[in-house]
């Protein structure tokens, strides 16, 4: 089993070009699934996934959870049918359990001023802190983007950076001033570590930064300005894109600095009330320009 699951997780890696985060994501759903079975692979039908399923539902796990889970279930089968090894997924017979929608959370623009004045100071920490947070809203990047970020990624000149997203597709984003300002005090704290990193944000020992490490950040900064809720990156992203989206920005324009592959997945980021909607239409719609004449 352990064999399976090992070529499974490489055929990823190859392929997808996947995070470690997603990697150990997928192992665990996998060795947790297979573990409640105790099957081989080919032996397993979709009653006995329904089974397990179940069993998570009696233990009370959120239904994103547990739909998460059978996504890794039925990635596993269609890569074992793909290879051969089971004749068919039986986990395209199961469905997955209807989860929620929620809107994610985003900052206001007197929220994100007040939070960006929060780190002091010209040490390391503080110019270092202020780049990270002023990246993140200005690019809109997944934490997982910003702590890959090289020294040779960065076009400080043209206000650009080259950003790997996910399944490995580069991006050029553009990089608002504030960042730039933000970057370039940054860098000569990071070259007095004199470290030969070729990573743009360092910790306190000249390492990579994590993105653990983004996270404990944010929420250090969050907790300074008394934020309701926890922030995180994803917080800032979301907030990118709903800033873009009230200054009349398009959503295709907004998928590409996203690096979204579907138009589908940026309107999940747009959170857009219904005031602000019918402000749009009053100004845009030529019948409604009619009507208010």
């Amino acid at each position: 089993m352990e064999k399976h699951i090992s070529t499974f997780i490489d055929f990823l890696k190859a392929s997808k070009g996947i995070s470690p985060h997603t990697v150990r994501a997928y192992t665990e759903d996998l060795n947790e699934f297979f573990l409640f079975l105790d099957k081989k692979p080919k032996n397993v039908d979709n009653l006995d996934i329904r089974s397990f399923l179940a069993s998570l539902h009696h233990k009370k796990l959120k239904k994103s959870s547990i739909s998460r889970k059978l996504a890794s279930i039925r990635s596993f089968f269609k890569y074992l049918h793909r290879e051969g090894y089971v004749i068919k997924n039986p986990a395209k017979l199961v469905s997955s359990p209807k989860v929620p929608k929620t809107l994610p959370r985003f900052l206001s623009i007197d929220e994100v001023f007040t939070l960006m004045d929060k780190p002091q100071g010209d040490t390391f920490k503080a110019t270092r802190d202020k780049a990270i947070l002023e990246l993140l809203y200005s690019s809109g990047l997944r934490v997982s983007e910003l702590t890959s970020l090289d020294i040779s990624d960065l076009n400080i000149k043209e206000s650009l950076i080259l950003v790997k997203g996910k399944g490995r597709k580069e991006r050029i984003v553009p990089i608002g001033s504030k960042a730039t300002d933000a970057i370039h005090n940054y860098l000569p704290e990071r070259i007095s570590l004199k470290n030969k990193s070729p990573a743009l944000f360092l910790n306190s020992r000249g390492g990579r930064l994590t993105q653990r490490s983004v996270r404990r950040i944010l929420l250090h900064y969050s907790r300074m300005i008394s934020l309701k809720g926890n922030l995180s990156p994803h917080t800032l992203r979301h907030t990118f894109a709903t800033h873009l989206l009230h200054e009349g920005a398009d959503l295709r324009s907004i998928q590409e600095l996203l690096g979204h592959s579907s138009l589908s997945t940026t309107q999940k980021y747009t959170h857009v009330d219904i005031g602000y909607l019918t402000e749009v239409y009053d100004r845009a719609h030529p019948m409604a320009k009619e009507e208010n004449s």
